[in-house]
């Protein structure tokens, strides 16, 4: 016996559902994060995915407000079809749609800030999950601000080459202090934190665990996973990943790339691995399309989004 063909559609991200799969050819049609619908009704969604174009706190190359974009484009090769690694379809499971961009204040980095927290808090506010796409790794201060407020304190599970824990001052809008931020202003769990992936050096860990890029080679995708479940435990937690922990071989499109890091297949098989964690919100950041080659980063960063939106829809499935 033969499938029923597919019924075709165009422009799924206008005509669609919140539900169900989307069949506009890959090559064209309006391009939301795998196809869904555009809308800033959040009421009853399960999921929102939103971007936040912002690259204003970059230490070394700019770039990453193109990021949003480039996730959303390579995104539609993804809907359609049941999705691994999980095998199933995750619209046909979650509510979800595409909200659009953060709108940022032009020239006022505080201002920025706030319009961050106050916009993800407001969807929050609605009982929707949120992924975010960003933007510079400063992004995920007021994010945290925003899903602490609805959560409580959380456990910070970060996928980077870079602790940011660097002291530029109180207040600083920095992709490089985030984390010390959010130390001082009590967002996270420190004793259930954990960074992986880590290849640089920075002045103070905060009490965080810290598995540096050899560490985690070494111990490999079972053994990272096993570290960050001991660590996290059954508490809430918030995934942040900085498409840098992935090694410049892999996702060179980025502002501040580190050799020695993980392959896209083992970052992505991690983040599978750890699918259980009760994760409360996540972000992927610092995909910078200027330098990047053949959408490989973007292509890596979307795929972490999309991973995660599984886990979300089997979590889902399961209650």
């Amino acid at each position: 016996m033969t499938e029923p063909a597919e019924t075709p559609t165009i422009d799924h991200a206008f005509t669609g559902g919140r539900k169900g799969p989307a069949h506009d050819p890959t090559y064209a049609g309006a391009l939301s994060f795998m196809r869904r619908r555009y809308s800033k009704d959040v009421a009853g969604c399960d999921l929102a995915i939103w971007g936040v174009p912002f690259d204003l706190a970059v230490s070394n190359r700019p770039g990453t407000r193109f990021g949003p974009q480039a996730m959303r484009r390579v995104s539609s090769i993804f809907d359609g079809d049941a999705q691994y690694p999980s095998r199933i379809d995750p619209f046909e499971i979650l509510a979800a749609v595409d909200y659009g961009d953060c709108l940022l204040p032009r020239s006022d980095l505080q201002g920025c800030a706030r319009a961050i927290e106050n916009e993800s808090a407001a969807i929050i506010a609605t009982g929707a999950h949120l992924v975010t796409l960003g933007g510079d790794h400063f992004i995920t201060l007021p994010l945290l601000r925003a899903h602490v407020a609805r959560h409580g304190k959380l456990a910070l599970v970060q996928f980077d080459a870079h602790q940011d824990t660097w002291d530029d001052g109180v207040g600083a809008i920095s992709h490089g202090t985030f984390v010390l931020e959010a130390v001082r202003e009590d967002l996270i769990d420190v004793e259930r934190s954990i960074q992986i992936g880590i290849r640089t050096v920075a002045p103070r860990d905060c009490g965080i665990e810290v598995l540096d890029g050899y560490q985690a080679h070494a111990l490999g995708v079972e053994g990272v996973a096993a570290r960050i479940k001991a660590r996290v435990g059954q508490g809430p937690a918030y995934l942040t990943f900085d498409i840098d922990a992935v090694d410049p071989a892999f996702a060179p499109g980025t502002g501040t790339p580190v050799a020695g890091g993980l392959s896209s297949a083992q970052a992505l098989q991690m983040v599978w691995a750890i699918r259980d964690l009760d994760f409360r919100g996540m972000d992927i950041v610092e995909v910078s399309p200027p330098y990047d080659h053949a959408d490989a980063t973007a292509i890596a960063g979307a795929a972490v989004a999309q991973h995660y939106i599984q886990a979300l829809a089997l979590r889902k499935a399961a209650r």
